[in-house]
């Protein structure tokens, strides 16, 4: 036991130094200020280090965090809706800060409710769709939800024209991000597609933009989300939430209507034939209604071996006016007639069977055979489901690739109506190259939802975090968690194996198979004996019992023969006193002294 209990003690002992080193880590990965207060009280809070991401010059990066340049750059919409003169983009907008831990990391906020947002900014250079890829990606935050509404940026295509005139008609080459309203949630992929035979655009929408799995979570958490796009000059594209990767596809066939029209179409002019019959079964022409077919049976009869039960009071009324009830200050007589109390349940029926007209349940009819109908069979003229012939499409063109035929873009902007305020937007990126896409979302997005996780965070989950960040802590983990343990499953968990030797030998002989097949009396294990002893430690417990009842009743014959001995010598010494002595002789007993049977 008592290496039982030192085993423990060195387990709680590394484990709690563990712990300590580890918390103590973790406080010195961030930088912690006090601001101490007039009377001498100081409270602690702690902030983290945020330095804008520097990143070489892109087609557009916007953090938010210098103020002077976000009023120089966007640019606020004072247009009204296209189809509207009433409805006008007039919700507002501001700067906040992203997290309390982060005092210089600011983000793009709408102030407004039930309101229609429109903001927009010039890139820093047009992006032309060639031979590299476009990626987008931007952070979003909802503060108080989302009841109906979208978070999707717009990009504007070349010429996007005077910003402050942006509106729902303005156009866009694509549009990306959440929407939600009520339960539907989508995560919008759109880009408009001009057709190379005669010049219109159409807005091609993806597919799978309501099958992200987990988009719920998104408006309702009140977390920092981060969404990307991604499209390649091969024509496909990876759409990822939170640095996983949500959908891949392809722009010629995960869009809807697709990029390229079918080659043949339905005639217009093509029409079904009068005589086209489409049924596969009709009525039999000659079945004949049954003479015992009776239309006129009720579905429903009464039940008649019904009774009414004898609590069941037929002169109270089910329904009373209700006797609280006072009429309304306002009731006009003359405008709302007569007033009368409203109907309440009758409180004395309540413990009765029932008021009112007694009747009897309803039961299902068994005469009741319905409407009679002619049984169907197969209809000799059916010729099938008929379908226009096919022409070929006088729009049909190819357009392999997409990509490139995309419309430039020069800016991008937030065009929302949305039901809920307090929609956060931060670190809006367009670029070419994916290695800065990822370094500008490890100095941002990452910090962000650092901090979050904190405060859902498990310590096992800390620690598997912070030995990620520090690797040498997965040595320490191993020897401070990897070697107590083995060595308390050694001292507490296994028992030594016991030898045949070691048995005692009273447990040997005791060990009774008969006894133990008749009773539940926990036994000795039986030890059979070595082969190289003795006749003797051959005997078997079985013989040992055997021999025990033999000496009893040995040592009972030899008391009775002594008994008989003694009372032989005494009769002889009597007979010695009477008679002459004689000549001695030798006396020899006739036959050995014989043994009583033993008890069965």
């Amino acid at each position: 036991m008592g290496k039982k209990y030192i085993s423990c003690l060195i387990l709680s002992l590394l484990l709690t130094i563990t712990y300590q080193n580890f918390c103590y880590g973790q406080e010195h990965d961030e930088t912690v200020t006090s601001d101490s207060d007039d009377d001498g009280s100081s409270e602690q809070q702690q902030h983290i280090d945020y330095v804008t991401p520097q990143i070489d010059e892109q087609y557009l990066y916007e953090s938010f965090d210098d103020e002077q340049k976000f009023q120089l750059r966007w640019h606020k919409s004072t247009a009204h809706k296209a189809d509207s003169s009433d409805l006008k983009y007039d919700g507002e907008w501001g700067l906040v800060q992203t997290q309390d831990r982060l005092k210089d990391d600011l983000a793009l906020i709408t102030k407004s409710k039930t309101r229609h947002h429109a903001y927009a900014a010039k890139l820093d250079k047009i992006y032309k769709f060639n031979s590299k890829p476009f990626i987008l990606q931007y952070e979003a935050q909802f503060r108080n939800g989302q009841e109906c509404g979208g978070a999707y940026l717009k990009l504007l295509a070349v010429p996007s024209g005077d910003l402050q005139n942006l509106n729902d008609k303005s156009k866009y080459s694509i549009m990306f991000g959440p929407d939600k309203c009520g339960n539907e949630n989508k995560l919008h992929f759109i880009f408009n597609h001009k057709n190379p035979k005669n010049g219109t655009v159409t807005e091609k929408h993806w597919t799978k933009a309501n099958s992200v799995t987990n988009l719920d979570e998104v408006f309702k958490d009140n977390r920092w989300h981060q969404f990307r796009l991604e499209i390649y000059p091969d024509n496909t594209f990876q759409v990822s939430v939170d640095k996983h990767y949500a959908q891949k596809g392809s722009l010629l066939e995960d869009f809807k209507p697709p990029v390229n029209p079918p080659k043949t179409i339905d005639d217009p002019n093509d029409s079904k034939p009068e005589d086209w019959d489409e049924r596969e079964k009709i009525p039999d022409p000659d079945a004949v209604k049954p003479d015992d077919w009776d239309e006129s049976q009720p579905r429903k009869i009464a039940d008649p071996n019904a009774v009414k039960p004898d609590n069941w009071d037929e002169n109270e009324p089910e329904m009373i006016a209700d006797p609280d009830a006072k009429k309304p200050d306002d009731w006009d007589q003359e405008m709302d007639g007569d007033w009368e109390a409203p109907l309440i349940p009758n409180p004395k029926c309540s413990s009765l069977a029932g008021c009112g007209k007694w009747s009897a349940p309803l039961i299902d009819n068994p005469k009741y055979k319905g409407k009679w109908k002619a049984p169907l069979i197969a209809n000799p003229a059916y010729k099938g489901k008929w379908v226009p012939r096919k022409i070929p499409n006088p729009d049909f063109y190819e357009d392999l690739n997409p990509f490139k035929t995309m419309a430039p873009i020069d800016a991008v902007a937030f065009e929302l109506w949305t039901i809920s305020d307090n929609i956060a937007f931060d670190n809006i990126l367009v670029t070419d190259d994916l290695d800065t896409t990822n370094y500008v979302s490890s100095l941002t997005y990452q910090i962000k939802k650092e901090i979050s996780d904190e405060a859902t965070d498990n310590l096992v989950v800390k620690a598997m975090k912070y030995a990620n960040k520090n690797p040498w802590m997965w040595a320490v983990y191993l020897f401070v968690i990897g070697i107590p343990l083995v060595l308390f499953i050694a001292f507490c968990c296994v028992s030594p194996v016991k030898k045949p030797s070691d048995t005692p030998a009273s447990s040997q002989q005791d060990y009774d198979p008969a006894y133990s097949k008749k009773t539940d009396h926990p036994q000795p294990d039986y030890i059979p004996p070595p082969e190289d002893e003795p006749e003797q430690q051959a005997t078997t417990s079985i013989n040992k019992i055997d021999e025990e009842e033999e000496e009893e009743e040995l040592e009972e014959d030899d008391v009775e023969e002594q008994k008989q001995d003694e009372e032989e010598e005494e009769i002889e010494e009597d007979e010695e006193e009477d008679e002459p002595e004689p000549e001695p002789e030798i006396k020899l007993r006739s036959s050995p002294r014989q043994r009583r049977p033993r008890k069965e």
